[in-house]
């Protein structure tokens, strides 16, 4: 590929450290690095090691079968890939791919590159993008739980995220079901900044009912992955995502967590990456906050108000707006101006506490079938949520 073709996709390259000439990247550079990183069995650890023992991954791809063998965790499959990496993988059908779909493609030396990112032990090679980061999301805070939530969980995860918003705070999460979800739609709900990290491509969204959230976000925030766009989701890759949560936060707040749960690999993730872990306390005798309540028992930060977290992190990059008693009240969803009559005058019915529908539907002076279709409605835009024993509450 010439270095002279158009690539919005590499823009604006250069050496962040300020200690360090700064050098620009050719497009071929960088497409040499979206090579190595589509090669099967080459991650972040082992993308080090090669660089470190053969100074550029053009010399990578020139290297004998003897020559990278001799790297530390090169055995002789991957060697084998690295040895016909350019007859096996084909980065201009990836490029192609991400330039149709409007993706930016990442490596650690692109100023766009999240800058907390840069600083872990081992930072994806090649981050995809699809939206905008902007510099102030460089105040950042994950918010993480159990996909299998409470209806307390769901209410401090509401919460807790409104508050991280007001105060200035990108919330960074993994769009998983139950907390992660929750946080991301609180965000959006309040006009907020968040951000989502896949496990996936972009083009395999998971879970699949999460498809227009991450168009949401995509249209408000960013959503990041380190796998190519077609990468389906796999097991072993969310765990690997979890160091990026994390990364690219100040800390980690744990809203709602059992004992074994793929939030404690984050927060486990963000004490070895020297993040701040914060944890909101659970009732003792529920299996979905032993783990919230073990990690304080182990050091983390206890939190009962963004007030917590505030006071915890120190000096911040952004001021932050710390909240008043009078802003403790619920915001109202920018969507709502966009609901007809009816379906405004229903939802100034459901309160922050679940309400039953006969209650509301005897306040309404409707129908019960009238009422029913409007409340289902709501549901389906996320402004209600239904709860145990036919009462629902606004979301």
């Amino acid at each position: 590929m010439p270095d002279n073709q158009p690539r919005d996709l590499f823009t604006q390259i250069s050496e962040s450290d300020p200690g360090k000439e700064i050098r620009v990247y050719s497009p071929n550079e960088i497409i040499d690095e979206i090579h190595l990183a589509m090669v099967d069995g080459v991650g972040p650890a082992t993308t080090r090691r090669l660089l470190n023992y053969f100074g550029s991954v053009e010399a990578i791809f020139n290297a004998s079968l003897k020559d990278l063998r001799a790297v530390d965790g090169v055995g002789p499959k991957l060697a084998a890939h690295l040895v016909h990496a350019r007859e096996e993988y084909h980065p201009d059908r990836l490029i192609d791919i991400c330039e149709k779909e409007n993706y930016k493609i990442l490596i650690p030396y692109d100023i766009r590159y999240p800058s907390l990112l840069r600083t872990i032990p081992d930072p994806p090679a090649v981050l995809y993008l699809h939206g905008e980061l902007k510099p102030e999301d460089n105040m950042a805070l994950a918010v993480v739980g159990t996909r299998g939530m409470t209806y307390y969980g769901r209410k401090q995860t509401e919460k807790l995220t409104a508050g991280l918003v007001r105060a200035g705070f990108t919330v960074v999460s993994g769009m998983a079901r139950g907390v992660d979800g929750t946080a991301h739609r609180a965000a959006l709900e309040m006009g907020g900044r968040t951000i989502a990290v896949l496990g996936s491509g972009f083009l395999n969204i998971f879970p699949p009912e999460h498809k227009d959230l991450y168009r949401q976000i995509a249209e408000q925030g960013a959503v990041l992955s380190e796998f190519p766009p077609y990468q389906i989701s796999l097991p072993g890759h969310f765990p690997q995502r979890n160091r990026i949560v994390s990364g690219m936060s100040l800390g980690v707040l744990v809203v709602e967590s059992p004992v074994r749960s793929g939030s404690l690999i984050t927060a486990r993730m963000a004490l070895e990456q020297d993040r701040e872990v914060f944890a909101v306390p659970g009732p003792i005798d529920s299996a979905h906050s032993r783990g919230c309540n073990r990690l304080i028992r182990e050091g983390a930060h206890l939190v009962e108000s963004i007030d917590d977290i505030l006071d915890d992190l120190g000096p911040l990059p952004f001021p932050a707006v710390r909240m008043k008693k009078e802003d403790a009240t619920p915001v109202r969803h920018p969507a709502e101006s966009r609901l007809n009559e009816r379906e405004k005058m229903i939802l100034s019915l459901v309160e922050t506490t679940p309400k039953s529908v006969d209650a509301i539907i005897a306040t309404s002076g409707l129908n019960p079938g009238q009422v029913l279709a409007v409340l289902s409605v709501l549901e389906s835009r996320h402004f209600v949520v239904r709860e145990g024993g036919n009462r629902v509450r606004r979301s």
